[in-house]
């Protein structure tokens, strides 16, 4: 066995550890409605990110005004970790990540919405239970290309759940969302530069196996990402969702292009 394999293996063991232990009290405090609840989650990625050996760096930040609904690009499952190290936050995700082993109980325990794009109705009711969170004042990440993808590319934003923002507008007595773009950009494994081959290595995207692109990442020697706030806009009763989902789309494009550029 390689050195590599076996630092991946020692991570592997000390993340399973870690999670042992912080499972049950998530699952408590989920259970129990408890601050703990959003506050754990970020202690617990931080730490499956050092096991992973994934270096985060920030530019900008989120605004502090609510209710917020960030955007960000998606290229891999380890977007979540990365994004959920940031701060107290919750997803969206297509319902099929419910059923996914151990991934799904971790995202229920995110307080995830899950949404089942295969049906309009279902659809609905998870807009309208977005919205719900948004007006209790959750930061909420939809991703709207709705899909992963290599990650040195941006695929076009969907607007259909931008509109979640309206009903929380009207049902929670908000005079606005503030809607944010986030950029996920990775740059280097093992220090060096990522390439349009080694690109897989990253993204995690069409019928990928999960548990060889998870251990791929182990064994890769390091991870570094750059995470880009981009401006916040403003969602109000009058806002145009669809154009507000190209606005959000050229700056994630922008952002992604500047940190990849050579």
């Amino acid at each position: 066995m390689t050195m590599r394999r076996i630092v991946a293996v020692l991570a592997l063991v000390r993340l399973a550890v870690v999670t042992v232990v912080a499972l049950p009290v998530q699952m408590a405090a989920v259970r129990l409605a408890l601050p703990l609840a959003t506050r754990l989650p970020v202690w617990w990625h931080r730490r499956a990110l050092a096991a992973l050996g994934v270096r985060v760096e920030v530019i900008g930040a989120p605004v502090g005004d609510r209710p917020l609904l960030v955007t960000p690009n998606h290229c891999s499952w380890l977007d979540i970790p990365v994004i959920a190290s940031l701060m107290p936050i919750s997803f969206v995700a297509k319902a099929e990540v419910a059923t996914w082993p151990l991934f799904g109980l971790f995202a229920e325990l995110q307080r995830t919405v899950f949404v089942d794009r295969t049906r309009r109705t279902a659809t609905g009711k998870a807009a309208n239970e977005l919205a719900e969170r948004l007006a209790a004042g959750d930061c909420m990440v939809l991703f709207p290309e709705g899909t992963s993808s290599t990650g040195d590319v941006v695929l076009p934003f969907r607007s259909a759940l931008l509109g979640a923002a309206r009903t929380a507008i009207a049902g929670g007595g908000h005079e606005r969302v503030w809607v944010q773009p986030l950029t996920v950009a990775y740059t280097r494994i093992a220090g060096m530069p990522i390439g349009r081959a080694e690109r897989p290595r990253v993204g995690w995207y069409g019928d990928m196996d999960l548990a060889g692109h998870l251990w791929g990442v182990f064994t890769a020697g390091g991870i570094d990402v750059e995470i880009v706030w981009g401006e916040a806009r403003p969602f109000d009763a009058g806002t145009d969702r669809k154009a507000l989902a190209g606005d959000l789309e050229r700056a994630v494009r922008g952002d992604l292009l500047a940190r990849l550029r050579p």
